[in-house]
């Protein structure tokens, strides 16, 4: 499913959310490659719905082996946007996006999904489902001026890969509210 580096650091990063109490969610690439076809990836996405109480504890859970600036953990979960830490290790990058209260993205946190992950424990990671995978990535695709290759390839991926299990009255409920639904209508007619 996914390569072992990038499989170990994510769980070193969701243990400390879990342990936290910390609702998370994998998105991004990694999501795709569960729900659609394999490839390659520089770094995992997370949507999290940190509150400002819970910064400083987190970044004292990661400091020993993550780069992370502290400061700015603090201002993206006080604004709602984003930071990334750095594994020292592997020098792998975890992207953390603080969910917004956009009804989108709390969808996104209750529709998740446990994934086993074949490690010592058989530890879970939360990982969004594949109709969410397929909005988030139509609505960057959208916020990223409609050019991203690799965006929509893994969009049609995980279409073609899922097109029989797909729950294709919510797909076009929130394509309407995201403002994708042209997209996602070219997304299906290519498939």
């Amino acid at each position: 499913m996914l390569d072992s580096e990038a499989t170990q650091v994510t769980l070193l990063v969701t243990a400390v959310f879990d342990s936290l109490n910390v609702p998370y969610v994998i998105g991004g690439s990694m999501a795709s490659i569960v729900h659609g076809l394999p490839r390659t990836t520089m770094d995992v996405d997370i949507v999290a719905d940190m509150k400002p109480e819970k910064a400083n504890a987190f970044v004292a859970a990661v400091q020993d082996q993550f780069y992370v600036d502290e400061p700015t953990v603090r201002k993206a979960v006080q604004q709602r946007t984003s930071f990334n830490l750095i594994h020292l290790a592997t020098m792998f990058k975890v992207d953390i996006f603080l969910a917004k209260p956009r009804a989108f993205d709390q969808q996104q946190l209750t529709r998740r999904i446990a994934l086993k992950v074949e490690t010592e424990g058989n530890q879970s990671i939360w990982v969004l489902s594949a109709e969410d995978v397929v909005l988030a990535k139509l609505d960057w695709f959208r916020l990223g001026g409609k050019v991203s290759e690799r965006q929509w390839r893994d969009i049609i991926g995980i279409l073609k890969t899922q097109q029989n299990s797909l729950d294709l009255e919510y797909l076009q409920h929130w394509a309407q509210s995201l403002h994708v639904t042209d997209l996602l209508e070219r997304a299906l007619k290519e498939i």
